[in-house]
């Protein structure tokens, strides 16, 4: 007769195989999909691999910084949730530093207990703000966080948004020209369609696809404030702009949504690059970064 720890024991096995089994059907998707972007050298999502990132957007954005010569910049990462699933901890890690602004207040105490070599390193490499941002405090909030940080705002190499929703909004009224952007998009519209949600500052993700705009909408504020469009990432999750003024032929020349789009792929997140695959996210005191 098989005992309760018996059943768990073949559930938990069943469920290692099934996990297992998909992620060697997800990685030979991701096989198929770059196998014909490898012949092309200026396409980035060849490069994408995934550190600390949701996806494979570290190792795209790592790729933009080499060929854009940028060494140990300096970053802001709106929206980061309790820090380790984000697109600029990886940056940390190779010598980079930044603020970090997080709209959900129950975040502060988790990010500050495990981020507190970073936020009280005698060279602080890391600035914590916590609020809602909105079109209409983006730019106060990245003045002051920016002076805590002794970093010139203007001179800030990369800026990250990931807020569910308003990003686009955030976008339109930037006052500062970061080199690199990343920014969300809702790859359920595929080019040309130009959708962006209507403007509500206290919007909330509520888990649905109505988060956020088409990438031809953000191609076009992009256009607009002096950015081209660089690449996407395989998952259709978000979108890496570089200043026009610094592209240079180091990117892909046709720099459209119709050739650089990435459809919706979310199940590649769930069977590759989800956390909890592999070793559990987490960070811990680190004598380079001290």
């Amino acid at each position: 007769m098989l005992t309760n720890n018996d059943l768990q024991s073949a559930t938990a096995s069943i469920i290692y195989q099934l996990r297992r089994n998909a992620g060697y059907l997800s990685r030979a998707e991701i096989e198929r999909i770059l196998e014909p972007l490898r012949s092309m050298p200026n396409r980035l999502e060849p490069y994408g691999y995934k550190v600390y990132s949701q996806n494979d957007e570290d190792g795209i954005l790592f790729e933009i910084f080499r060929r854009l010569e940028i060494v140990n910049g300096s970053f802001c990462e709106i929206g980061v949730e309790n820090g380790l699933e984000c697109n600029t901890l990886y940056l940390i890690h190779n010598g980079w530093r930044g603020v970090w602004i997080e709209g959900n207040v129950q975040q502060k105490l988790p990010i500050e207990n495990k981020f507190g070599s970073l936020l009280n390193a005698k060279q602080k490499r890391l600035v914590l703000g916590v609020g809602f941002i909105t079109k209409d405090n983006i730019n106060e909030a990245l003045r002051e966080t920016f002076q805590l940080l002794n970093v010139d705002i203007n001179s800030l190499d990369f800026l990250s948004i990931d807020i569910d929703g308003n990003d686009i909004y955030l976008f339109e009224w930037l006052e500062y020209s970061p080199k690199v952007i990343c920014i969300e998009y809702n790859a359920k519209f595929p080019p040309p369609l130009s959708k962006k949600p209507v403007y509500n500052q206290n919007n909330v993700w509520q888990g649905s696809d109505y988060m956020g705009s088409s990438l031809v909408a953000l191609h076009e504020v992009a256009v607009q404030k002096g950015y081209v469009l660089v690449a996407t990432n395989i998952t259709g999750a978000n979108a890496f702009f570089v200043r026009k003024d610094l592209v240079q032929g180091k990117f892909e020349p046709d720099s459209t949504p119709e050739n650089l789009y990435n459809p919706p792929r979310y199940w590649l997140y769930l069977d590759h690059f989800m956390d909890g695959i592999g070793h559990k996210a987490d960070f811990g005191r680190y004598t380079d970064l001290e």
